[in-house]
C-alpha cells in the first residue's frame, strides 16, 4: 500500500513517529519495537554504529542510556551529533532520525537505573564497556562479588552511566514497495527567517517543521 502524504496521521513528525511506533509495538511479529541503530562519529569523520534501546520519547527528543566511557560515549562527548535507524522489517517500515545529542540530567539517569532489575544495574557497574578484559570468567567472577555486596542495598549508579536525548532536526519516514518506488517523505526543522523561500514541493507542518516527498 503506497503511503501518501493525505495518510499522515500529523504533520508533526514526531506525532507521526508514535503513531508507526505504536503499530510496531503492537505487531506480533516484532520482538523489540524500541530497538534502533544509533551512529555516531569521532570529530575527524569516522564512523560507527550499533544497536541500542529506545528508552522514550515526546517533543524534545528521542532518549536512550548507555556507559558514557563506552566507543558510543567517547564520540558522542567529542562530536555531540548523530542519527538513529528504526526498521520494522514486518511492516515494511523505517524511520531514520538525525540531530544533536545531549546528556540527561543526573536525576533522571538516576530515576531510570534504579528501575532498571537489580542484575541490570549491577551488570552496569561490572562492565566498563568498551574496555579490554582477559576473558569471560573475569566478568563473572565480578558480577558474583558485587551480587554479594548489594544483595541487601541499593547499587550506587555508577558516574560513568547515564542518558542522552537526541533532539531531532530530520525525521524521515520510508514505507517499502514491492516495485521498488519506496515512499519517502522527511521532515526537518524550518529554515531561520530571513531565508529564501519555499520551493514549490516544500510544505509547511506543524511546530515549525517542513516536509517534503523524496524520490525513492
Amino acid at each position: 500500500q503506497a503511503f501518501e502524504e493525505a495518510q499522515l496521521t500529523s504533520l508533526d513528525p514526531l506525532k507521526q513517529f508514535a503513531a508507526w511506533f505504536e503499530e510496531a509495538v503492537e505487531c506480533p511479529d516484532i520482538g523489540e519495537a524500541n530497538a534502533m541503530c544509533l551512529a555516531t562519529c569521532t570529530r575527524d569523520g569516522k564512523p560507527s554504529a550499533r544497536m541500542v534501546l529506545l528508552k522514550g520519547f515526546d517533543k524534545d527528543g528521542f532518549r536512550f542510556f548507555t556507559n558514557f566511557e563506552s566507543r558510543k560515549g567517547k564520540e558522542l562527548d567529542s562530536n555531540p551529533f548523530a542519527s538513529l535507524v528504526f526498521y520494522w522489517e514486518p511492516l515494511n517500515r523505517q524511520v531514520r532520525v538525525e540531530g544533536p545529542v545531549k546528556k540527561l540530567p543526573e536525576e533522571e539517569a538516576a530515576r531510570y537505573f534504579h528501575s532498571r532489575p537489580k542484575s541490570s544495574q549491577i551488570g552496569a557497574v561490572v562492565s566498563h564497556q568498551s574496555s579490554v578484559i582477559p576473558d569471560r570468567e573475569y566478568l563473572r567472577k565480578k558480577n558474583e562479588e558485587l551480587e554479594k555486596l548489594y544483595q541487601e542495598q541499593e547499587v550506587p549508579k555508577p558516574k560513568y552511566w547515564g542518558g542522552y536525548i537526541l533532539c531531532p532536526q530530520v525525521v524521515e519516514f520510508w514505507q517499502g514497495q514491492t516495485n521498488r518506488l519506496h515512499d519517502r517523505i522527511v521532515f526537518r526543522r524550518s529554515l531561520p527567517t530571513g531565508d529564501s523561500p519555499l520551493g514549490p514541493m516544500t510544505h509547511c507542518g506543524e511546530e515549525g517543521w517542513l516536509y517534503e516527498r523524496l524520490a525513492p
